[in-house]
């Protein structure tokens, strides 16, 4: 162990993020480690709870509660293993200082960490096989492969060969240092235990440069095939990690300075308005597009969100022309330039279907994505949505489904509901329909065709009053809101543009 600091019985390696007592690591997380870096390294001196809290917290914004509870944590591992408490003293309306044993530093300089790329990278690690006899490492490999794999096909983000990752098999080092060794954002692990007749799949995603965990899932299935299982828990591995990685870089990147920003980030921050739905935020997302486009006029995921992003425009701010022609071309764009890019081609069919009414058009896009990507749930949640306007409600309901068993917490859920309330509402299935737009509701309270499903529904199931309030919800959100208008803007199927119309004018709303 490369050993930084040393005072009493402690070592505090700082590139690990481990402070051991004798030959015995104790439990404090990172920002506990963080915290007596800073303190230790200070030889005594104050350190203000600003610089503290800057130190463990880089970037953020948090309460001087969580502060305490950290030194708190520090104060007992360092009592524990040192039998004293006055290690760390309090300066009152000041902050905090370093008070135990003197310091010596020791250990050779930790290498220097690899350049990250400029896209959000990845390194998968062995999962460890918990099986009793080990027997299971060839089925837990496999199932590794294919995450690797699956991961590899998503491009916006660079992976990590598995010939790199597995070196790490028997090691149990921070992932903040394999973070550095192998120059990646982001360390996927997990774990994998067989019980009789199932398998369960434990994975979790790390901020490298933090330590601190960005999302975690269970996936438990049926060992009836194994080979048949480690595919399918691929598949919902990575179709759950994918939009928890973009929106752990959206985040990263918000805390970064506007003027360091390239085009990769400058897309990642437009992405939260586009994806909002609503026209007022897709535009001030199509100012930073615009920006893309002129750094990377080439750049197909941002072609697909300006594409998305007049859409939005297009069906909630007037129908103007301008803005469906616009989103057809920066379909076209996205689709000339990104055929090795799912999302790409996910959003280009999405305006295809929807903006183009060109449902032959959109279905080959979306095919296409899903051959490029098949763990990518967004293209079978947008793709939903346009088979249900289209009138094919059963297989609108299966794609949703679909796209949810990859995503169950994905940014675009509030879709995949919307497509299943008009499904059912097409097959008169109208509790069913209820159920999905409530669903939706509480995924996106701010979408306002949202609230055109629901009212819908409850007025087929004569709850007129609560039928009402929901339309006067689609109207607070979207006031030019007419639903012969959006009928047409998104080429609905003739009968259920009619049954539609019929319960949304019971409503109240106007056509």
């Amino acid at each position: 162990m490369a050993i930084a600091y040393r005072f009493g019985p402690f070592a505090l390696d700082v590139a690990a993020g481990i402070l051991s007592c004798g030959d015995r690591p104790t439990m404090l997380g990172g920002r506990a480690v963080a915290l007596l870096e800073r303190l230790v390294g200070a030889e005594g001196a104050p350190i203000s709870k600003d610089d503290l809290i800057e130190a463990a917290w880089p970037g953020l914004v948090v309460e001087d509660s969580n502060l305490t509870v950290q030194i708190a944590a520090l104060r007992r591992a360092l009592q524990e293993g040192g039998g004293a408490s006055d290690w760390i003293a309090t300066l009152p309306r000041r902050g905090y200082r370093y008070a135990g044993p003197a310091v010596a530093t020791a250990g050779a300089e930790a290498s220097p960490a690899l350049a990250l790329p400029c896209k959000a990278s990845i390194a998968v690690l062995p999962f460890r096989d918990l099986s009793e006899d080990g027997s299971q490492t060839y089925f837990v490999d496999g199932l590794v492969d294919e995450i690797i794999t699956g991961l590899a096909r998503i491009k916006w983000l660079f992976v990590i060969a598995r010939s790199s990752s597995f070196v790490y098999r028997s090691s149990d080092m921070d992932s903040r240092r394999v973070g550095r060794d192998l120059g990646v954002r982001y360390i996927l692990q997990g774990s994998v235990l067989r019980t009789g007749p199932r398998v369960r799949v434990v994975a979790q995603l790390v901020d490298a440069e933090t330590g601190g965990h960005v999302w975690a899932q269970k996936f438990e299935r049926a060992a009836a095939d194994l080979f048949a299982l480690q595919d399918d828990i691929a598949l919902s591995a990575v179709g759950a990690i994918e939009p928890g990685l973009r929106q752990a870089e959206v985040e990263r990147v918000r805390r970064k300075r506007p003027e360091s920003l390239d085009a990769y980030d400058l897309t990642l921050r437009a992405q939260p308005d586009v994806f909002s739905g609503m026209p007022d935020r897709s535009a001030r997302g199509l100012g930073l597009l615009e920006k893309v486009l002129e750094l990377e006029p080439d750049y197909a995921l941002a072609h697909g969100y300006a594409a998305m992003a007049y859409h939005n425009r297009f069906l909630r701010a007037g129908l103007r022309e301008d803005d469906r022609a616009r989103s057809i071309h920066h379909a076209r764009r996205a689709l000339e330039h990104g055929r090795d890019d799912a999302l790409a081609l996910t959003f280009a069919g999405f305006s295809f279907g929807m903006d183009a009414h060109d449902r032959q058009a959109a279905f080959e896009a979306f095919e296409a994505a899903r051959l490029v990507s098949p763990s990518t749930a967004l293209t079978h949640i947008l793709g939903s949505v346009v088979f249900a306007w289209q009138g094919e409600s059963e297989v609108a309901i299966e794609w949703s489904e679909r796209g949810m068993r990859l995503s169950p917490f994905d940014p675009w859920a509030f879709a995949a509901f919307d497509a299943q309330a008009l499904g059912h509402f097409n097959c008169e299935r109208y509790d069913e329909a209820c159920r999905a737009a409530y669903r939706s509701v509480q995924s996106n309270p701010g979408h306002s065709i949202t609230y055109v499903q629901l009212a819908a529904a409850l007025a087929r199931l004569g709850r007129l009053d609560e039928a009402r309030v929901a339309a006067g919800l689609v109207l607070e959100l979207q006031p030019n809101f007419r639903y012969g208008q959006q009928f047409a803007g998104v080429n609905c199927a003739p009968a259920l543009a009619a049954s539609l119309g019929e319960a949304l004018r019971s409503a109240g709303l106007p056509e």
